[in-house]
This record gives C-alpha cells, structure tokens and sequence, in this order.
C-alpha cells in the first residue's frame, strides 16, 4: 500500500512538472520551487558545534538528521585528529565529514568525490560553513593508476552512494545495479602528489564503497608517511578485506580495532559486516575501542 501510495505521489508530482514547464508562467513557478529547494539548509548540532548543510532532498536531509548516529565512530576518530593536520577525505560524498573535520579540528582537508550529482552539494556545504580556504574539492576518482574510465552509478540523486570507478563490482564484490555512467579521469593517491601536487595527508578517511584495495595499491608512497587511517571494509568481501589488510600492514600500520554503529549490526540492513576499520603507526594512538 506504502509502495503504491509513493508511485501515485510521484506521478502527480511528475504530471506537475510536466504541465508546468509547458507554459511560460509554469516555467516560472517550477523555477522558484527548484530555487527554494535549493536553498533548503539543515542545521546539525554536534558537541557544541553547529554545522549547516544543504538539504535539497530527502536523501541529504537524512543524512543531516543522522550525522551524530550513524557512524559515531568516525566522529570520535576525527575527533582525535591533531589540530591542523591533512586530511584526505577520499569517497568525500556531499562533505559531512570533511566539514566536520575542517571546523572541529583546523584540519586541511581534500575531498575527493568524482559524482557530478555530489559535487555541487559537497561545494555548497562547504561555503554554507565558511570552509573555503580549509577544504579543497577534488573532483576526481581515485584509483590505483592514472587514466581514463567509467565511473558506474547505482543512483543519480544527490547524496548517492554505491558507484564505482573502472570496476563493475561494488561494495560486497558483486555487479552493481547501474543506472548512470560517464567517462571521467581517474589517478592513484601517488599520482594526485606527484602530479597534482596535493600535499600528502597526515590522516586518510576512505570510504569509496569497494575500490578501497584498490586504491591503496596505487598509493604505496603516501600510505608510508600517513599517521593513521579510517577505512570501511566489507568482510564478507574478501578480496577488498584481505587485499586492504596486506598492504596497510605492509605500509607498516597496526589496525587498532573496527567499528560500526547499531543501524548496520542488524541483519536486514545488509551492511552487518560492514565495519570501519582503524588503523595507525604503532607510536600513534588514534581511538581506543
């Protein structure tokens, strides 16, 4: 009924649309709504610190109403952070993190996010917090070597998830439900130093749905200075899981334990074994678990 109810709403919604882009005074209302929905800001207050993000649907909206809930975990590991430190905030999405990053703990932070649709939502928190000069956009995939590819997407609304870049497997090693793709440009973390000229990160946030393996494979020399790293890992993926294990202990890393808060410990969410993983030098510590 849930169901049906939803497909007779968003069929209105669609014959609204429709009828009044047909018109010039149509046009013109469809043109505020678009405008007003645009400027929709949620206001999040988390340890004394109000954020503000765009929240344009209700994808975005929940993801502000769910900021202090669903990965507390991340949180407390930016919490930790030095002040000042580099952070690159890989798989940036519409910039929760980074902008937390950037105004609780002065960090630099880069976010890398290759989703068109995510791009203007990520750029628009950042200036909604005054972040300019903090956080830089880096709108590009990262990969384990430099060149061009698809990046495959399961979703075109902003705030989506679950797209990946050169592969067709997503985040539990299966082929994604693709309903989007476009050829953009992809480099390994090395390349984005060595040829971008991006500073190398102090601290590394990576949650890129998948490719994390990947990822860390083009980037032997920016894992060898890094202080510590949070990293989501499927362990039912073993490919990603094992792959990720090798080359951060190999980049002489100690994982300090893996996390993940109770809207993923259930089985219907399908995500139960999903869990971010912390990581750091053994002189580092980064969150007790």
């Amino acid at each position: 009924m849930k169901s049906f109810l939803k497909n007779i709403v968003q069929l209105l919604v669609q014959l609204l649309i429709w009828f009044g882009s047909s018109n010039k005074v149509g046009i013109y209302f469809v043109d505020q709504y678009l405008n007003r929905i645009m400027q929709k800001v949620h206001v999040v207050s988390h340890d004394g610190l109000a954020l503000r993000f765009a929240a344009p649907n209700s994808l975005c909206d929940w993801r502000a109403q769910t900021f202090s809930s669903k990965e507390p975990e991340t949180l407390e590991w930016i919490d930790s952070i030095p002040e000042g430190a580099v952070l690159w905030d890989v798989g940036a999405n519409v910039g929760l993190y980074s902008v937390y990053a950037a105004k609780k703990r002065n960090c630099r932070v880069y976010s890398f996010e290759p989703s068109v649709f995510n791009l203007e939502q990520l750029a628009r928190n950042i200036f909604l917090n005054s972040l300019t000069e903090k956080v830089c956009v880096v709108p590009l995939a990262l990969s384990d070597r430099m060149g061009t590819s698809a990046l495959h997407m399961t979703s075109t609304e902003w705030g989506g998830a679950l797209s990946t870049f050169g592969e067709e497997f997503g985040w539990d090693g299966e082929k994604i439900r693709q309903v989007f793709q476009f050829q953009t440009v992809g480099l390994s973390m090395d390349d984005a130093v060595h040829r971008l000229s991006i500073p190398k990160p102090d601290f590394i946030k990576m949650d890129v749905d998948g490719l994390e393996h990947l990822i860390l494979h083009g980037g032997s020399g920016v894992l060898s200075a890094i202080k510590g790293i949070l990293i989501e890992v499927n362990d039912d993926f073993h490919e990603q899981a094992e792959g990720v294990q090798k080359l951060l202990a190999t980049a002489g890393l100690v994982m300090k334990g893996k996390r993940h808060s109770e809207a993923f410990a259930s089985p219907t969410s399908g995500f139960q074994h999903c869990y971010n993983q912390i990581w750091s030098r053994n002189e580092t510590e980064v969150v007790k678990f």
